[in-house]
């Protein structure tokens, strides 16, 4: 016996899922993105250890923000009508309001991926892609190592519209762009 699907789980149109679609569809699972008008679930359990990065993280880029700044975890941003990805960490340059359901890229600062096993390809190489066409001007992605986070941080390239590496950080990442950021690796997944 097959299970039938939910309703919501069919898009409305020929063309796919919308960007504005996702603030209306009853019943959908949290953290659902929609990459190339394609709803993409997560399939597996969060591990503690990403959570814990992914809070941890938040907690220190907004004690080190600039005023007028927000910095929200596990929240879309609308790169175009077909692609509304859920980054990890968005540090952005409007203030924050309560009611947001998501993020333009002109008002995106900083993205960051925490990569797992369930998105490692979208978090290296789709995602990544896709901020960039979009101007979003600073990424970076984390990855494990022996249970420590490393950060590989890029800023977008104007010619190219695509990012180049500006490092690896372990132990410490130190940087003055998108704003003055220092913090201990070590105790992200503390």
């Amino acid at each position: 016996m097959t299970a039938a699907l939910p309703e919501w789980f069919y898009p409305p149109r020929d063309s796919g899922w919308e960007s504005d679609d996702l603030d209306h569809i009853p019943e959908l699972p949290r953290h659902t993105e929609l990459i190339d008008g394609a709803l993409v679930l997560r399939t597996s359990p969060q591990r503690s250890w990403h959570g814990r990065v992914i809070r941890q993280l938040t907690a220190a880029l907004e004690d080190q923000a600039p005023e007028a700044h927000t910095v929200e975890a596990q929240m879309t941003v609308r790169l175009n009508n077909k692609n509304r990805p859920e980054p990890d960490v968005i540090a952005a340059t409007v203030p924050y309001d309560p009611n947001r359901t998501r993020f333009l890229p002109e008002e995106v600062a900083l993205i960051v991926e925490v990569v797992s096993d369930e998105s490692r390809s979208r978090d290296r190489e789709t995602k990544p892609f896709k901020y960039a066409r979009a101007g979003i001007r600073h990424f970076w992605r984390i990855e494990e190592e022996n249970g420590l986070p490393v950060v590989h941080s890029y800023e977008l390239d104007d010619t190219t519209q695509s990012y180049v590496a500006t490092g690896i950080h372990r132990g410490r990442i130190e940087v003055t762009v998108p704003f003055a950021i220092d913090i201990d690796l070590g105790r992200l997944a503390q």
